[in-house]
């Protein structure tokens, strides 16, 4: 999966004022883009044109559909030439904020996207790290070009192009028989099918490298849910809505219980091979077990008969919170065990924002990523960040160090 195969060109550069401002930029035109010749070239060009703006914040994710044109202010001059991109008017620039990100990528010879994240946030720094955009700074005059690189972090590069609506296609349909006849037709409980997805697999590294097993176990569930969960929606869809097969209701009801289904599948799917991890590697845990104010911490170490023992050390207890994403949801672990005053969250997530991550330390929480995702966050991040063998080997020392 290259990038290459998604994108033709990219260029960037942060938002001034005077782009943002409405009173003083009404004619929806981006100039200082002379080196978007490269992309586009010397002829007048119109594009099909996406508007996203792309913020960390569900509620604030904005959307649209226009138009834009490539064209020389110029063209009847007999010297001069002043190349601009015209687009239609568009609500993420009335959301934008001076020094936001402004990333403007031709998708096809006949579209074109407009990105704005804000600065310093999280969706920001994925971008910044899926386009290997650099010199960030010395962009608020002119647009840079970005050359197309890819990377080798194929799961991180998978996660933030399905951020931006870019889903990577399901070649074939293997096991889909045998899921027909072993679920007889619908989804078996989350531990199921993980169980399920870990079998297909010839080779699980989970003592060697934890942190691969972590990732290929996650995938291969993901790749496996997706072809049951086409097959059985196409099977739906066939069946239609209400009495007419038109019922616009009943449709968006439907479409709701998948997209619920997706996201509390991945969530338990992660916890699963975290599980399952855990016991190969002989570490003692609790899962989902009850402490203070009926909260349900993800993992306890070394259990919940330890961490309900007045007379254990608080020192030898740890615990594990489990998100795919991080987002604001990363503060719910943060009441979730009292006795534990420094906490532990493993996530999937890439590039997470260094201002939350340095929040999450205040908090006492450490981060916990798998090492080919950890390779998306700065080199100071990195060096904060356990992988997963690094959590591991941790577990285990307490283990030795109270005498278990």
């Amino acid at each position: 999966m290259n990038l290459s195969e998604h994108f033709i060109g990219i260029g960037y550069k942060r938002l001034s004022t005077v782009e943002i401002d409405a009173a003083r930029s009404n004619q929806h035109e981006l100039n200082g883009i002379s080196k978007f010749k490269e992309i586009f070239g010397s002829q007048r060009i119109s594009f099909s044109a996406r508007f996203l703006f792309f913020s960390d914040e569900e509620e604030s994710f904005l959307e649209e559909l226009g138009d834009s044109t490539w064209y020389d202010a110029r063209e009847n001059h007999p010297i001069r030439s002043e190349f601009r991109l015209y687009y239609s008017n568009s609500g993420i620039f009335q959301k934008a904020k001076e020094g936001d990100l402004l990333i403007v990528v031709k998708k096809s010879p006949t579209e074109i996207w407009f990105i704005i994240v804000p600065k310093d946030s999280t969706a920001e720094r994925q971008l910044i790290w899926l386009f290997g955009l650099e010199n960030l700074e010395e962009t608020r005059k002119t647009f840079v070009k970005s050359e197309i690189s890819d990377k080798e972090q194929d799961f991180a590069k998978k996660y933030i192009l399905g951020k931006l609506g870019i889903e990577v296609p399901i070649l074939g349909e293997d096991y889909l028989e045998e899921m027909l006849k072993k679920f007889d037709g619908s989804f078996p409980s989350t531990s199921i099918f993980s169980k399920f997805a870990r079998g297909t697999l010839s080779l699980i590294p989970t003592i060697e490298n934890p942190d691969e097993a972590l990732l290929v176990s996650f995938d291969r569930e993901e790749y496996l849910f997706k072809i049951f969960e086409k097959h059985l929606v196409k099977n739906r869809m066939k069946v239609g809505f209400g009495e007419d097969g038109l019922d616009v209701d009943q449709f968006i009801s439907f479409s709701l219980s998948v997209h619920n289904r997706r996201k509390s599948r991945a969530g338990y799917s992660l916890e699963n091979h975290l599980e399952y991890i855990f016991q190969e590697n002989k570490v003692l845990f609790s899962r989902g077990a009850v402490t203070e104010r009926r909260s349900k911490p993800d993992f306890l170490f070394p259990g919940i008969q330890y961490y309900k023992d007045s007379t254990f050390e608080e020192q030898y207890l740890k615990m594990l919170g489990s998100k795919t994403t991080a987002k604001d949801r990363w503060r719910q672990v943060l009441p979730e065990a009292d006795r534990i005053k420094n906490k532990h969250l493993i996530t999937l997530e890439p590039s997470i924002s260094i201002t939350q991550t340095n929040e999450m330390k205040q908090h006492k929480v450490t981060l916990v990523v798998p090492e080919s995702i950890r390779t998306t966050y700065t080199i100071q991040q990195q060096s904060e960040i356990l992988t997963l063998s690094d959590f591991i080997e941790h577990l285990k020392n307490n283990e030795v160090a109270a005498g278990l």
